[in-house]
This record gives structure tokens, sequence and C-alpha cells, in this order.
């Protein structure tokens, strides 16, 4: 057969199966339904966040992906071998692996189109940000999904009929989605579960896909999860395609299940090299994340640019002299003494309240404004040590988006209810001012 002829017969073959998924009632819901119920279901989880499923892109995109490779690939595979499709096939004067490969390619495009509509639709509903590396999404895209379409394919290389795929699916699914890092957040899972997660490629997918959305040097860094899901994939899909089987007739054996063992030495090997590099050290949630923030993080804030203590925006009164406080001053300062919300249990939780409280003044414009401010700071600088206080509200300036915010104190007499945003963007400010002068790179 001549090599025009070969292409023009692939080509067919390529039409066809993408036709044929889109008339399968499977195909579609795990391809496009389950994609869109997990948006809905993600955003009214985190909607109250600023901006919306920023920080939950990855875990998105990488079950889109998950879902369409670990179900809707092997239950087409196994669909058509119990019709005699694929038997027929290798009877066609074609090289079979590019048959697969044509069958690969169909299923790459559907979970493309379908994280293509995810990003569109957290864009229209939610206004989630568009990726920040348009390009590298779609590195990191091939990456994660050239690894679960190995599984994929290995999956319909062992389910005996399409029931068997549902069951062999979820022992993939379910343990990334529960505590592989997809479904919950590393950071929320015990540190057992961040330790295990770090075995399975869902971590490394959700890491890639997600460094295109928040990280500023987008793929920069990400070298080993790179290598994770091609050292799991290639294992995956290359064991998948030496137990395919092209009639339904044919049973799985023990050597099968040895085989299958092999594709999961690769897990293991994955895990173990990341043990070894200390890269499975527990995550710490982002209520502690100050935790994390070093010294030469903190050198490199800088302060140009802030309003003035005296302008419209984050006023701030000079420090009061001894025995010469306001009496408003002093009243308020001993209201704060007795806010229950200044004393989270996490110290970088009450911190946030507290600068809340200057924000909310600052905006709402109230007469006691510049006041308010100085008896917060006043309040920080009792209340913790001074590198414990550099640390948190260095996270809060440069993790302006971590923890909560309040909008409005009514038990303080702030009692308008304002814009998170605005809270936030006022926090950032006081906590430079105070960061500033902490560090003695602001007169006082």
């Amino acid at each position: 057969m001549s090599a025009g002829k070969l292409l023009s017969g692939l080509a067919q073959h390529f039409l066809l199966s993408l036709k044929l998924n889109f008339r399968s009632t499977q195909a579609l819901v795990y391809g496009y339904f389950v994609p869109i119920f997990f948006l809905v279901a993600f955003g009214s989880v985190f909607r109250g966040e600023i901006p919306p499923l920023l920080h939950q892109m990855g875990q998105l995109l990488t079950i889109s992906i998950l879902g369409g490779a670990c179900f809707g690939l092997p239950t087409a595979l196994v669909a058509e071998r119990e019709r005699g499709v694929w038997r027929r096939y290798r009877l066609l004067p074609v090289p079979t692996g590019s048959l697969i490969a044509s069958t690969l390619l169909v299923r790459l495009i559907i979970v493309g189109s379908a994280a293509a509509i995810q990003i569109l639709l957290a864009r229209l509903v939610y206004q989630t940000p568009l990726p920040g590396h348009s390009g590298q999404i779609f590195l990191a895209f091939i990456f994660v999904s050239f690894a679960f379409l190995g599984l994929g394919l290995l999956v319909a290389a062992l389910a005996n009929d399409v029931p068997a795929v549902q069951a062999l699916g979820q022992c993939l699914f379910l343990p990334m989605i529960m505590i592989g890092g997809v479904g919950v957040p590393l950071a929320v899972l015990p540190d057992w579960a961040q330790r295990v997660a770090g075995f399975m490629p869902g971590r490394y997918a959700v890491d890639l896909l997600q460094r295109c959305f928040t990280d500023p040097n987008g793929l920069q860094g990400a070298t080993f999860s790179m290598i994770a899901l091609v050292v799991i994939g290639t294992a995956a899909g290359g064991i998948g395609l030496k137990l395919f089987r092209w009639e339904s007739g044919r049973r799985v054996n023990r050597s099968t299940f040895a085989w299958m063992g092999i594709a999961l030495l690769a897990w293991v090997a994955v895990g173990l090299a990341a043990t070894a590099t200390g890269r499975l050290d527990p995550v710490q949630p982002d209520a502690v994340a100050y935790e994390s923030i070093t010294e030469e993080q903190i050198d490199q804030i800088t302060y140009e640019g802030l309003p003035g203590d005296n302008e419209l925006v984050t006023r701030l009164s000079p420090p009061f002299k001894p025995d010469k406080t306001p009496e408003r001053a002093r009243a308020f300062a001993h209201q704060l003494k007795t806010w229950s919300l200044g004393y989270a249990e996490d110290p970088g939780q009450a911190v946030r309240n507290l600068l809340s409280v200057a924000a909310i003044a600052d905006i709402g414009a109230d007469l006691r404004e510049a006041e308010i401010g100085r008896v917060v700071f006043d309040e920080l600088r009792a209340r913790y040590e001074h590198d414990q206080l550099c640390h948190i509200l260095a996270w809060v300036i440069l993790r302006p988006s971590d923890g909560q915010v309040i909008t409005r104190v009514p038990e303080l007499r702030l009692r308008r209810n304002l814009s998170e945003s605005m809270v936030r963007e006022r926090s950032v400010l006081y906590a430079k001012k105070y960061l500033g002068r902490l560090l003695r790179k602001l007169p006082d």
C-alpha cells in the first residue's frame, strides 16, 4: 500500500472515530458533562475568593483530562472491542499501532476541547482570569494528557467489558480525587496524605496546569513534574499497548497482572524520587503560609508610591505622645482589645482581621480613620514579636488573596458593608506602611 493511500485511510479512520465519539452518550458525558459539573461544584464553593476559581483551575482541568482519558477512552475502546470492531481493524493492511494512535488523537481533541470550554465558562460565569501563560498551558496540557491517556490505554487492556472499565477507572479516579491533590487541595490534606499524593500523577498534573494560571514564572522550575508524568505515561502506555486485546473473547491471565505491577512501579519510582529530593514535605495551608516567607522576600518588598499619611487614602496619624492619646482613640483601642475576631486562632488570620479594621475605617471615610490606623498598628506591635509580625505583614503583601478579610465591623461602629476587593487592597497598603516602619525603611 502506498504512503498516500495509508495516510488517506488513517485520516478516514480518524474522522470516523471522531464522529462515533460525538454520537456516543457516554463519550459526551465523560468528555463534557463531567467537567462542567465539577466547574459548577467548585464555583459554588470557591466563588467568594478574589478572583474566583483562579487557584483551583489546575484541579478542574486535571479532573477534565482524568475523566476523559481514564473513563472516556477505555470505555470507547472496550465497547468497540466487544462489537468486534478491533478484530476487523486488525485485518486491514495498515500498521495496527497507527490505528491506536489515531484513536488516541481523537480522545486528545475531545479532552482538549472540554478543557477549553471549561476555561471559557469559568471566565464568562465567574470572571476567572485566563491563563497568564497561554502558550505554556498548551505544553502542560500535552504532558498531562500523555500520562492520563497512557493510563486509559492500560485500563482498556485490563478490562474485560465496559462495567469493568468503570470499576478500574474508579480505582484510579477516586484516590486521586480524595487524597491525590486533585479534588481536595494538598494544603487541606493531612501530612500522610500529602506524601501519598507524591506517588500519584494527579499531584504533578495539577502542579503543571496551575503554574500557568498563578505562577509568574510559568513552567519554569516544573521539570520534575514533567518528568514524573512522562515516566508514568510511558510505563502505562507501553504496557497498555503490549497487553492490548483485539478480540473480546480473550481474557487476562496472571502475566497480565505482573505487567500491571510493572506499570505501578513507575508510580513508586516517581514517589521515591520526590521523597529523596525533598519534594514531599507537607504543604502548609494558606492560613499559616506566612511561616514560609523568607527574609530575602521581605527585603525585596518596595515602598515607592505609597500614599502619604495625610492623603485621602490609608491615612495614618503620627505616634501618640505618652499620656496625650486622644479620647476617641483610647476608646477605640479599648474596644479593639476586646474584639473577638482580633484573636483568631491563627496569627496570620488575626492580623488580616485587624488590618481589615483599618481598611474599613479608611474606605468608609470614618472621622477616626487616621487614629484607627495608628491604634491598629500599636495593637499589632503589642501582641506579636517583631520578627513574627514582619513575616505576617510580608505575607499579606505578597499573598493578598490568601486568607479571609472582613468587610463590616458593626461591633466597632464600622457598619458599612464594603467590597472585599477594596478591603484587600487597602489592607495591603496598610501592611506596607506598618512593615516599612518596623524595618525602619519608612519614617514614623
